[in-house]
């Protein structure tokens, strides 16, 4: 499946923000808009649309925690309609590319709802490890690099 990650443009930022969860997700993740309103006034953190040739399909931020030098994928999500086709499988190791080779961290970190099994299941797959540490009632999870 071919998914590239692209800059969060003026071509794109309506579809961009146009993307939903499913409903029962919508507590899992915070919309795109307010995504690229916090990237606005944090210099460190990096909004990307996920696009599946010229559709975009999902959105992801990722950025360094301000005083602990730690990374993060801040934010990861599929839109509603394209959910269970593979694209969150597609995306995540690029975007985990992407952070490596721009930035060169010994780990990344992300957080998810302890009710999100799906993400959980993806993030697992991928070597994600669960620090038996909570933020905001969200479940942190560490891939080693």
């Amino acid at each position: 499946m071919d998914i590239t990650l692209q800059p969060v443009t003026r071509q794109n930022f309506e579809r961009v923000i146009a993307l939903k969860t499913t409903p029962e997700q919508e507590r899992f993740v915070a919309p795109n808009l307010y995504s690229l309103a916090e990237a606005a006034v944090e210099p460190d953190w990096t909004p990307l649309a996920l696009c599946a040739g010229e559709e975009v399909v999902g959105f992801a931020m990722f950025g360094l925690e301000e005083g602990a030098g730690r990374w993060w994928i801040i934010r990861f999500m599929i839109g509603a309609g394209r959910q269970g086709q593979g694209y969150g499988t597609a995306a995540l190791p690029k975007l985990i590319a992407l952070m490596t080779e721009r930035h060169a961290p010994r780990e990344i970190l992300l957080g998810y709802e302890p009710e999100n099994a799906i993400a959980e299941r993806l993030y697992a797959r991928f070597g994600f490890v669960p620090t038996g540490e909570l933020e905001a009632g969200e479940i942190i999870a560490r891939l080693e690099l």
